[in-house]
């Protein structure tokens, strides 16, 4: 079911088409949370092939409106996959020393090593939305970086790093709903400040930004997805099923070991 929200060719994309709050064929929450938990089990199964097989990578990169969930999809969707070989990044404001070189550079720091599954929480893809939205660079240069990421995207898919881009699409009402529950919980309350109010704004700004990235940065080799957010329990299942779905493609193998033909008797 999560194919029907990839995009291998976003250039006919219009955002206005995708509904956030689609539940796609299933009869009820539960059958979707049932569906849900097969797919991270055998996430964790082809994680571990992932890491002893040592030919590929994956990266994640999770995008979307505050409050689209990009926590909650990590926290849930990756719950049974093994630490050691899956690494958490997110990127917040550039650091001194990072707006000192290229954009690039303090991603590139952050990618997976073969065998290893990297979670970008935003990515590159703030530097053609929050600098276009906020006017921080020149559109001479953002404009540009459209060609770029999709050479740097290539780039890593060509030697083994599979990529899957997810943006987690909220309706404007759902997140005044989930901003409001922010501020009347007191454990989620340190979650809110002023500035979600500020970018709620500029949700049209947004919206348009994020349009022309999938029209302009979805391809086969790095696809992007449309995930509905809106009701949480879906957001994970498409999520998990698409991670599923394209680590199975890989026909990832467990190492042949030789051994002595005298090994059980030497234990």
């Amino acid at each position: 079911m999560s194919d029907r929200y990839r995009i291998e060719d976003g250039s006919h994309f219009k955002i206005s088409d995708s509904t956030p709050d689609d539940t796609g064929e299933f009869a009820s929450r539960e059958e979707a949370e049932a569906r849900t938990a097969e797919d991270i089990k055998e996430l964790a199964v082809l994680h571990e092939r992932l890491y002893v097989d040592r030919r590929f990578s994956l990266l994640i990169v999770l995008q979307g409106m505050d409050t689209g969930g990009k926590d909650g999809t990590i926290k849930h969707v990756f719950s049974g996959v093994n630490p050691q070989g899956c690494q958490v990044t997110s990127f917040k404001k550039p650091s001194e020393d990072e707006q000192a070189h290229d954009y690039l550079w303090r991603i590139a720091k952050a990618l997976p090593a073969r065998g290893d599954i990297g979670i970008f929480n935003r990515s590159h893809y703030e530097d053609v939305l929050i600098v276009r939205v906020h006017d921080l660079v020149p559109k001479k240069i953002w404009s540009q970086r459209f060609e770029q990421i999709n050479d740097f995207e290539r780039r890593l898919s060509d030697e083994g790093t599979v990529i899957l881009k997810f943006f987690l699409h909220i309706s404007k009402d759902e997140q005044k709903k989930r901003l409001l529950a922010r501020i009347d919980d007191p454990e989620k309350r340190w979650k809110f400040t002023e500035d979600d109010v500020h970018e709620r704004r500029r949700w049209k700004d947004y919206l348009s930004a994020y349009e022309d990235v999938i029209r302009k940065c979805s391809t086969p080799h790095a696809p992007w997805y449309v995930v509905p957010a809106d009701h949480k329990w879906f957001r994970n299942y498409v999520v998990a099923n698409a991670i599923v779905k394209e680590l199975k493609k890989l026909d990832l193998q467990l190492p042949k070991i030789k051994l002595d033909k005298n090994v059980r008797k030497q234990l």
